[in-house]
């Protein structure tokens, strides 16, 4: 089992990203090869300060060794590191088709009403998310609900290439999805129907993991809710949108059912419930971010974590690239 997955370096994590992706991640570490990788390549898709993209993905390295990522176990890199990313992806642009692009509805979502200005980085995005998984011979990619239409296209230029260029032979694996049970849906602290974000203009709508102890607190006391008191049932939070994430993030923290955490505070009040939340993300949160912030101090110590990565992801990468150029006829 070979797990591939990839994060954008756009800033702090929040408590979404943790409980949504990281904590699997950690997860994955005991279960199989791992490969994780900051996808600043894809950042370019979209307008962005280099400077500040450079110090995001130093920024993020960290976070996610102090969220538990271990570079022994795993291999942390980042893409511009390892060119095969970008020469994989032009090789694949040859198979992929510009009506498979189209149905993307992310790049819809992202390029809006203003299509024809937006970059082709951005419309061939998914073919890079390809080469990300296809490089390594990836067996299981973890996805949420936005990236599945991503993963199958990879699937769909895989089965292609193989087809149109293997001769018989398996250039590349075709990658299962890992679609984690416990994964946290973690909402909005200020809306409990849109998802919790960091390009949300409200710092008080996210739980930042270089958030203190105080900040945190005050964030969940002051963190959007109805007067009613919580029921005994998980039905009862029906239509509570805000009652819902908040009892939800209780119980991704806690490591038990929502119907646990009802169990529990049945009858209660938010006045009572929002404190007691409130002490477990900082208990739970607290070696995070005193790891991070130690961490993200060295610079020096930072980049020598992602050269080691990428040089072991190298190694990795080349052996496919090469069957690729020589299947595609090219010679090197």
């Amino acid at each position: 089992m070979r797990v591939v997955s990839g994060i954008q370096p756009t800033g702090n994590l929040h408590l979404g990203n943790y409980l949504g992706a990281i904590r699997n991640w950690v997860k994955m570490q005991d279960e199989g090869e791992c490969l994780f990788f900051l996808a600043d390549l894809h950042a370019i898709s979209l307008p962005h300060n280099p400077a500040e993209l450079a110090a995001n993905t130093r920024e993020m390295a960290a976070a996610l060794i102090a969220c538990g990522i271990d570079t022994d176990k795993s291999i942390l890199f980042n893409q511009a590191r390892v060119p095969a990313h970008a020469e994989l992806q032009w090789l694949l642009n040859g198979t992929a088709r510009m009506g498979w692009l189209n149905r993307m509805t992310q790049f819809k979502d992202k390029a809006g009403k203003h299509r024809e200005g937006a970059s082709i980085a951005l419309f061939t995005y998914p073919v890079l998310q390809a080469a990300d998984v296809l490089l390594y011979q990836a067996t299981h990619v973890p996805v949420g609900d936005d990236q599945k239409q991503h993963l199958e296209l990879a699937r769909d230029i895989a089965q292609k290439f193989n087809n149109d260029f293997g001769a018989g032979e398996e250039i590349f694996t075709l990658p299962d999805p890992i679609i984690p049970p416990e994964a946290a849906r973690i909402m909005s602290l200020r809306d409990g129907s849109a998802k919790m974000s960091k390009s949300d203009p409200s710092d008080m709508s996210r739980i930042n993991l270089t958030d203190d102890a105080d900040t945190i607190m005050q964030k969940v006391r002051k963190a959007k809710t109805d007067p009613e008191p919580l029921p005994g049932e998980k039905a009862g939070l029906a239509g509570r949108t805000e009652a819902e994430n908040l009892v939800g993030i209780y119980a991704a923290m806690a490591g038990i059912s929502v119907e646990a955490v009802l169990a529990q505070f049945a009858g209660q009040g938010f006045g009572a419930f929002k404190p007691a939340l409130g002490e477990l993300l900082v208990t739970q949160l607290a070696p995070i971010v005193e790891r991070f912030n130690r961490l993200r101090q060295d610079r020096d110590a930072i980049d020598a974590e992602l050269r080691k990565g990428a040089d072991k992801a190298a190694i990795l990468a080349r052996p496919t690239l090469e069957r690729a150029y020589a299947a595609l006829g090219l010679q090197r």
